[in-house]
């Protein structure tokens, strides 16, 4: 794995609000799992930084696992509410056609509502390319499952996501 902008000896060194600057973003700065995770330094690697951050979000209060999975956006939120990284892997920059993105829309709402309703925290998922609607199918899915199991596969997602954004910054730095 490459590493991002920032070096992780700075990183491993760097003050509250820097460490929260340049992970944050790969974690969409959930501030109760990241406090943990900067108390967790130093890093010998990017690997163990994503090994420790699975751990902590697994080992964390489930308020606190809550807080990070709802630092996500919602598959299919308006443009403007998600952060940058998430544009680009909710496919807003390659969308579908106005009526097909009008109806998974309205699925991708509806769905969101139910499994908020069930679990009592938003669905996370990593896109990995994948379009919206290819989503569906397994968000569908999702709601058939248990509370523990969905949030132990919402928190896995999170880190996925995170060493997937680490991989797309440091391929841009480079």
């Amino acid at each position: 794995m490459v590493s991002p902008p920032l070096r992780l000896d700075d990183l491993n060194t760097a003050d509250r609000a820097a460490f929260g600057s340049a992970v944050g973003p790969l974690f969409e700065a959930a501030p109760a799992f990241l406090a943990r995770l900067e108390a967790s330094r130093p890093f010998p690697d990017w690997e163990s930084l994503l090994m420790v951050a699975r751990s902590i979000a697994h080992a964390m209060p489930e308020q606190d696992q809550i807080e990070l999975v709802d630092a996500h956006p919602r598959l299919g939120a308006a443009r403007g509410s998600v952060s940058a990284l998430s544009f680009g892997e909710q496919g807003y920059d390659r969308d579908a056609g106005a009526v097909v993105r009008d109806e998974v829309a309205a699925e991708l709402a509806r769905l969101n509502e139910a499994y908020e309703a069930r679990f009592g925290f938003r669905y996370c998922v990593f896109v990995a390319g994948r379009s919206r609607e290819e989503l569906l199918p397994g968000m569908r899915a999702a709601l058939a499952g248990d509370r523990a199991t969905e949030l132990d596969r919402a928190l896995d997602a999170v880190v996925d996501i995170a060493q997937a954004r680490l991989a797309v910054l440091a391929a841009g730095a480079g």
